[in-house]
């Protein structure tokens, strides 16, 4: 099979609908990437592998992304049974688990994407770099020396080093008023 390293997610999926490759080779091969990659970089902190390989086996949604894998963040997506700490301490020694999959992670699953694990965060995702007590520093891949930055800092060192063509990220938008805007 071709090296799916830097496939992005539609060219992966492509590969699902042509029959050139399984949901099952996916999950794979992204599993693979992680376990090669994240011993350095600290990006995926709950991997749900098995998980993952059970759900690509078995009959997936028909969406447009149907076999691909993909990590969620640790904050603001919660995937059901799964750890959901936040990037916080007293969440995992609580061993906290989400109860449900969250409304996103059921559109991501509609779409036919596989989730193959969750990635590190800052603490409630309220500092500018990825390093929580909780689950220790992500790295950046292009120098592991430096910090991921926050508060995907785990999602985009995870994309970033081809551990998955795609992850969830999110973030806090600000606007400016029109007026300010319009006088700049």
């Amino acid at each position: 099979m071709t090296d799916l390293t830097w496939m992005d997610a539609c060219a992966q999926a492509e590969l699902v609908r042509s029959g050139q490759a399984s949901p099952a080779e996916l999950i794979d091969a992204a599993v693979d990437r992680i376990e090669r990659v994240n011993p350095v970089l600290n990006a995926v902190i709950h991997p749900r592998f098995d998980k993952a390989r059970t759900e690509a086996a078995g009959p997936l949604p028909d969406g447009p992304f149907r076999g691909v894998p993909l990590l969620v963040k640790d904050l603001g997506c919660q995937t059901d049974g799964d750890p959901y700490h936040c990037g916080t301490k007293f969440l995992k020694e609580l061993g906290w688990t989400a109860d449900h999959d969250t409304a996103f992670v059921g559109r991501f699953r509609q779409a036919g994407f596989v989730v193959v694990g969750r990635t590190n965060v800052p603490e409630f995702g309220t500092a500018i770099t990825t390093e929580p007590a909780s689950h220790g520093p992500a790295r950046n891949p292009w120098n592991p020396d430096h910090s991921t930055g926050g508060s995907s800092g785990g999602t985009g060192a995870a994309v970033a080093s081809g551990m998955t063509p795609v992850a969830h990220g999110n973030g806090r938008y600000a606007s400016r008023p029109a007026s300010a805007a319009s006088s700049a």
